[in-house]
Parts: structure tokens; sequence; C-alpha cells
């Protein structure tokens, strides 16, 4: 099995080459502080530990998995080490209020750090990574004294969070949940229902889990709108503020899982457990998005993660298997046979990966840093990062984690019967890479998010915010004969978006059945275009650079490019064709006759 070795390089390439994080830092408050010296021993500390501490445990989670005994559930071996040592660093703290204990850093460099820890060992990453969402919906919509009396220690780490939406008669239909919440003589409720899939519900890792569930008032209205939010502690806060008396919320089992069997996925059972109201009442759904998009743009990364450690494991190893002879003529005369990296077929699956992966990571990157202008600026600006972050969520998750399982796929390919043995993990990175499609909403509820709700419910406005700034970098570099090839068929694809997005709104005006069945092609086309511009953008980088040092980076970055809109973008012609076809081969039979 190939070790995981950071891609610092490329990291800096999309941080600082392609999005201009100094300029970008600068305009944050506190945001001097993220100089690109600090950024650089930041990182390089954080791939130390990823490369040292967490990825060595990424097989021993998965061999191990974890136990429930009594209710108490032990993780593998070394992975409450590591996250002692975690938290010993620091890292939990680093891009949060220095109000609450955190050291103010920008929220788009915890980013480039859930990328490390989730690339090295996605199980283990779960656990500080779903405390991020916690502290997000606490610090937005918490009480003052909620937030002094949970946020400190989730921003140290001695405690950790979690999310509980999903109950066993329904998965995205929230409105159907019936989790209780009873309102208590000391002002707190009484929390009543069970959850289903809470990953990192239960564990030894922390001293104290704080839960943020979805329940219903006893006279609240029916459906979405008679949600609250709740934070539901598994200990009491004593008056000191540590972990006391233990609450009535249990694990009642662990899921039996595919893969990130190093996670604790936990059914959650509440028994009048105390909890207190996050926000208004009946407004739960509300407040509870700010988690859900945290969480939504942090699978985005598992996306990349899998894409990122496939294609390092399976590089490895086409460099060292010998097998057949390079059709051209031989390329290894020493050895008995040629490595299979020289193999058409097996570069068309490596430069898949590679494509994906690197693209992936700048439009995690570009999304994370309109996420700090959002959260930082003012006005028009704040807006304008509001609605383009709405429109790209959904593109990130859905499209990155599609390309991410299909990228782990084609990692264990090029193995061929070894990547089926476990020994070499890229049967794990399938494994673990497959339920990135399912949760956080599944690849056809973003979809439908994607077109029903940011694009036609907005008559198109969120879609041309985008598509405006693709157009601008067209006509910016159309006459640049160096980009031609990139520039042509980017401005073809962007028209084509606009085009079929007005194709399907006016057949949803005779059918609304056909936004259904549009959504996934759209949303893959959406972001096959969107992954274009990116790259087009990083040749622009590449062919402008003067760094003579580094020719053959800056070369593979354009060579891929060229792979990317030869082989990759091509499938938006399928999409638009699939988009076109409409509801009527879908819907037309009888379901007696499936």
């Amino acid at each position: 099995m190939s070790d995981y070795k950071a891609p610092l390089r490329d990291i800096e390439f999309a941080l600082y080459e392609l999005l201009g994080y100094e300029a970008h830092c600068a305009k944050l408050p506190g945001g001097e502080d993220a100089s690109r010296e600090l950024v650089k021993a930041v990182l390089e500390e954080g791939a130390k530990f990823c490369e040292k501490v967490i990825s060595p445990l990424n097989s021993i989670g998965d061999e191990q998995g974890c136990t429930l005994s009594e209710g108490v559930v032990t993780t593998p071996e070394g992975f409450k080490a590591a996250y002692d040592q975690y938290v010993e660093a620091g890292w939990p703290s680093m891009c949060h209020t220095q109000e609450h204990g955190g050291q103010g850093l920008p929220e788009s460099l915890g980013t480039v750090l859930s990328e490390l820890t989730g690339t090295a060992n996605w199980s283990w990453a779960m656990y500080p990574g779903l405390s991020h969402g916690a502290m997000n919906t606490l610090e937005i919509h918490g009480t003052d004294e909620q937030k002094s009396t949970y946020l400190t220690k989730l921003v140290e780490g001695a405690w950790t969070g979690t999310m509980c939406l999903t109950e066993a008669h329904c998965g995205t239909d929230l409105g159907m949940l019936k989790t209780k919440a009873e309102p208590q003589d000391d002002g707190s409720y009484a929390i009543t229902g069970s959850k289903i899939f809470i990953s990192a519900g239960e564990h030894d890792l922390a001293d104290n889990i704080i839960h943020i569930v979805l329940a219903r008032l006893p006279d609240a209205p029916e459906g979405t709108k008679g949600i609250s939010l709740f934070v539901v502690p598994k200990f009491l806060p004593d008056i000191n503020g540590d972990a006391g008396e233990r609450n009535q919320v249990n694990c009642g089992s662990l899921e039996h899982k595919m893969g990130i069997h190093g996670n604790a996925t936990c059914v959650l059972n509440f028994d009048g457990a105390k909890g207190y109201l996050i926000g208004p009442p009946n407004r739960g759904l509300n407040c509870m998005f700010t988690f859900m998009n945290t969480a939504r743009l942090g699978t985005a990364i598992q996306g990349l993660a899998h894409a990122e450690l496939g294609y390092q494991q399976s590089l490895a190893y086409a460099r060292d298997r010998l097998q057949m002879r390079s059709l051209s003529g031989v390329k290894n005369p020493t050895g008995p046979a040629d490595p299979i990296i020289v193999h058409p077929d097996v570069r068309r699956m490596l430069l898949t990966q590679k494509a994906f992966a690197e693209g992936g990571r700048m439009l995690i990157y570009y999304a994370a840093q309109l996420v700090d202008v959002e959260h930082h600026a003012e006005g028009e600006e704040k807006q304008n990062a509001e609605n383009l972050l709405a429109f790209l969520t959904p593109i990130a998750k859905a499209f990155l984690t599609e390309t991410g399982f299909e990228s782990a796929n084609l990692g264990m390919q090029c193995f061929g019967g070894h990547g089926y043995i476990r020994e070499w993990g890229a049967e794990q990175n399938v494994r673990d890479a497959r339920i990135s499609m399912l949760y956080e909403g599944t690849t056809g509820i973003q979809a439908l998010d994607l077109l029903g709700r940011k694009v036609l419910m907005s008559q198109g406005e969120l879609l041309k915010g985008f598509t405006k700034i693709i157009h601008k970098f067209c006509e910016a570099n159309k006459d640049d004969p160096s980009m031609s090839e990139f520039i042509t068929p980017l401005a073809e694809a962007n028209k084509e978006w606009g085009d079929l997005t007005m194709h399907v709104g006016l057949a949803a005006i005779a059918d609304p059945e056909e936004v259904g069945a549009a959504s996934v092609d759209y949303l893959m086309f959406s972001g096959y275009v969107t992954l274009a511009y990116l790259w087009a953008r990083a040749v622009k980088v590449a062919l402008t650079s003067s760094n003579e040092a580094e020719m053959g980076f800056y070369e593979a970055k354009v060579k891929t490019a060229q792979f990317y809109f030869a082989r990759l973008l091509p499938r938006t012609k399928t999409l638009q064709a699939t988009i076109k076809a409409g509801a009527t081969s879908l819907m037309s039979m009888d379901e007696a006759q499936f």
C-alpha cells in the first residue's frame, strides 16, 4: 500500500497562484495574520500530522471498526491518541473566533486542513469535522448563554458535535420527523425520539458530545414549518462548565456499513433528554441549514479526498507494475515488460483521477473563499458571495462526490486483480467513497436543489451570476491564441448552459416532472462546465508563469487541462441530449409494468 503524501505544491498553486489567497486574506478581519509564511508553516505541520499519525491508522480503522458494549463505543486502536495529539496541537481552534478561544485564522484555511485529514483518513477526520458544523450553528443561532456554555469546549476540541436529523421512517423528507420536544418548567425541553445514521454519535475521543437535534414542539404545525432545533449534550454541563450528569441520550446500536468503519455511525435514542432551543420555535430547519451547508461542503471535500487518494495509490502502482510491452516500442529494455503507465488506457484512468482531484481542489478552495467573504463582508459584496455560494454548493457536493467515486473506482481498476485485494487499500477507498453520494442529501436531492430552487426559482439569476463570470473570462482571453483551445469550447458550453436552462424551464411549465427528469444530468453538466472554467484559469496561470525551475509542473497543468477538455468536457454533449430527451421515457410506464 502506498503512503499518503500531502500535495502541498498543488495546494499552493490553487491557493496562491490561481485564487490569490494573499490578497484574499488581507481583506478579512484578522486576515493579516494569515501571511504566506504562516500558512506554509501551518500546512507543513498539518501534512506531517496527516502523513505520520492518522494515515497509518486508515487501514487499522477499516479492519477493526468501532465496538459497542453496554452503551459505550470504543474507536479503533490509535484513534484516541491521534485525537489527543490533534487537540494538544491546537488544530480544532485554528479557524474559530478568538472570543471563544479560537485563533481567528480564515475558515478557508481550515478547509485545506480538512482536505489533508480527510484524504489521510476519512473515518478519523469525521470526528473533529462534524464539530465545525455544530460550532457554526451555535455561533450564528445560539444564545449568549449557549455560546459560553458550549463553544469554548467545542473550539478547544475537548467536546465534539453531531448533527441529528434522520429518522428511520424519513430520510431527506424531514417534514415527516416525529422526535418530540416537551417544554419544561426550567426553560429546557424534554427530547424524545430516535435518530439514525448519526456519524460520530458516540465515541471515546472527547469528554462530551454536543448533539444538534431537530424535533417538534407540541403545538407545532405539520411539515417542515413545524420543526425546531435543540442543543442536547451527552453530559449536562456542571456549575464549572465541565461534563457533569449523564443526559438521557444513548447509543442503541452501531450501523454495519459498507465503509468508513473507523467512524461510529449510531442509532441514538433520546429518552426525555434535556435540550435547549436554538433560534426561534418552528424555525429549526432554517437554522439547521447552517450546519447542513457546512456539511455539504465538507462532503465535497470527501469527493476530492477519495480522488486524490485513489490517484496517489494507482500512480505509484502504475510506475512499478511491469506488464506487456508498449505498442509503440519497448520503453523498459532492461526489464521483462514495460511499466503499465506507458499504456494509453492506464493513462486515461490516471489522468481522469488527476483532472478531477486537481479540478475539485480548485472548486473547493474557490467556495471556501466565498464562505470567508460571506461571513465577513457587508452589503452587495456579501450578498454576491452568498448567492454564488448557494449556487455552487450543490454542484460541489454532488459533482465532486460522483467524480470522486468514479476516480476511486478507476484507481482500483489500475491495480487489476490486486485492486480487489485488501492489502493495497484501493478497495477500501472505493467502499469509503461510496457513502459520499448519499449523505448530506443524495445526488438527486442536490440536483433538485440546484435546478429547482437555485436556478428556476430565482428566474435564472443565480445561474447568471456565475455564467457572467465565465463569460467575462472568455471575453478577456478570446484573442490569446495560446488559450483558444480552451476558451472556444468553454464559451460554447457556457452558452449551452443558459440554453438548456431555458429549455427545461419552458418544458416544466407544461409538465413539472421535467425538472426531476432533467435535474441530475443538469447538475453533472453544470459540474463539467464549472471545472472547465477553473481548468482554463489554471492554464492561464501556467502559461504566464516565469518560474523556469518548475516548468515541468506548469506544463503538467496545461496537459492535464488539455486532457480534461478533450476527454471529459465532451461528456456534456451526451448530457445535453439526455436533458432534452425529457420526462416521457421515464414517466410513461405504469407502476405495475416495472
